[in-house]
């Protein structure tokens, strides 16, 4: 699906001469590295981006992104060709483990912001990004197959960073920089310079199943679902209609089981597949009148597992002309649909920083730093505790056999103070998001 786009990105192999100079080093393409280099580009600067892998794929499955993070984008000029490909869910619906419906919000536009939520594949997304990239900053810009293997604070000041091939450990290059970002994930090279001695991810007992499956649209084909509770819970939304004529969609689904965190967990890898007898059983009676479940699972060509991992949030993300990003800076659990969105908040304030710190680049990181990790780390502490979809699991303990009246059970101001405490949280409020200005913008 994807090949004609990531063709240009995978056939860069760019050999620098032994020492190169770069004004931004980005480390990592992921989204966050990839809007980071965007956004800095437009503001004037010329930032690098250094991709350990030697080709980019398509990985993983279905994302959201909330209206804060989609009206960045649209800023970037992004928004004609992220919605031609994407599906804009116009509600959000959580139910019981039985179908029971609990509570529905309305999303993107019709919930009064200016800007869509979008639900799309995550390749095509990093696909289209890669594209914007090579477009606007040239191929000479990404680097792929250059893996970080160490890096320096230079004197008088700046970065050195060297780079070699992530399977034969061969030298790539060695580049000077002014500034390094590190948007190398939640395995970050760069983040171990702040918490050397870290440790693995933290695993709360919770694996993910994730597929895509071409099926018949539910609830009106526009409508993202949350089912279940904490121990067991079933994620599911459209992610592109089918070609023209057909009434079908491309749907993603995340299916969630936990187990005791004692046992341990394989390392984290979206390419490693997962098997249909690991969890398919636990969902065989989830069949309800507006969604066949195990039907959808079955569909699917394959499914990928994944742990349900975070770090602890850390007390700093910059040292002078070094500084973290995303899943880098500050890893969290896929609750809430923030992930994604908040890395692409962190490119575009860094963003606005460096652009009223030009002559002072050091005082733009560590003014980044004060305003995103404080909001994130209250974010990265809100998801384990369900973030708004605690709202299945007070049911699911209220009323583990049913209910015949939900105000019985729950109430809708209950409901309501929820979901929007988190919008709050995660600072996607309606009215607030609406009248804020652009996060690129020059930032005191």
């Amino acid at each position: 699906m994807w090949a004609g786009i990531l063709t240009i990105a995978c056939s860069l192999r760019v050999h620098w001469p032994p020492m190169q100079r770069a004004e931004v080093i980005i480390v990592g393409a992921g989204i966050g590295g990839l809007v980071t280099a965007l956004s800095l580009a437009e503001a004037g600067f010329e930032p690098h981006v250094f991709e350990a892998a030697a080709e980019v794929n398509p990985i993983g499955a279905g994302i959201n992104l909330l209206p804060h993070a989609v009206r960045e984008l649209c800023e970037l000029g992004l928004e004609q060709s992220l919605r031609a490909r994407a599906i804009e869910p116009v509600e959000l619906a959580y139910f019981t483990k039985r179908g029971e419906r609990i509570w529905a919000e309305p999303r993107g536009m019709r919930a009064g912001y200016r800007w869509p939520q979008l639900s799309i594949h995550r390749g095509v997304l990093q696909a289209e990004l890669l594209r914007s990239v090579t477009e606007r900053l040239g191929s000479e810009r990404l680097h792929l197959g250059h893996h970080l293997d160490s890096f320096e604070l230079a004197d008088p000041g700046g970065v050195r960073a060297h780079f070699v091939d992530g399977q034969t450990r061969a030298s790539r290059a060695r580049v000077d920089g002014r500034l390094l970002i590190g948007a190398d994930g939640i395995h970050s090279k760069v983040r171990k310079r702040f918490r050397p001695d870290e440790g693995p991810p933290r695993w709360n007992g919770a694996i993910l199943w994730r597929g895509v499956a071409e099926a018949a649209p539910f609830l009106g084909g526009r409508t993202m679902v949350m089912a279940g509770h904490a121990a067991q819970k079933f994620v599911v939304y459209p992610i592109e209609q089918l070609e023209a004529g057909s009434s079908g969609q491309r749907i993603n689904f995340v299916a969630e089981l936990r187990f005791d965190p004692a046992r341990g967990f394989e390392r984290e890898d979206w390419n490693r597949q997962g098997r249909l007898e690991d969890f398919l059983p636990a969902f065989e009676p989830w069949r309800f009148d507006w969604l066949d479940v195990p039907g959808l699972i079955r569909a699917a060509e394959q499914t990928w597992v994944y742990p349900m991992v975070d770090r602890d949030p850390l007390e700093a993300w910059t040292e002078g002309p070094v500084t973290l990003l995303g899943d880098a800076a500050h890893p969290m659990y896929p609750i809430g649909s923030n992930g994604a969105s908040q890395a692409i908040l962190d490119a575009r304030v860094l963003t606005g920083c460096l652009r009223y710190y030009r002559d002072t680049p050091e005082r733009a990181l560590e003014r980044y730093d004060e305003i995103r990790r404080e909001a994130t780390s209250k974010i990265v502490l809100a998801n384990r505790g369900q973030g708004p979809e605690q709202c299945m699991e007070i049911v699911e303990q209220r009323a583990p056999l049913g209910f015949s009246t939900l105000g019985d059970v729950i109430s809708d101001e209950e409901l309501e103070e929820i979901a929007d405490r988190y919008k709050r949280l995660a600072g996607f409020a309606v009215r607030e998001l609406n009248e804020r200005r652009s996060l690129a913008e020059p930032t005191a």
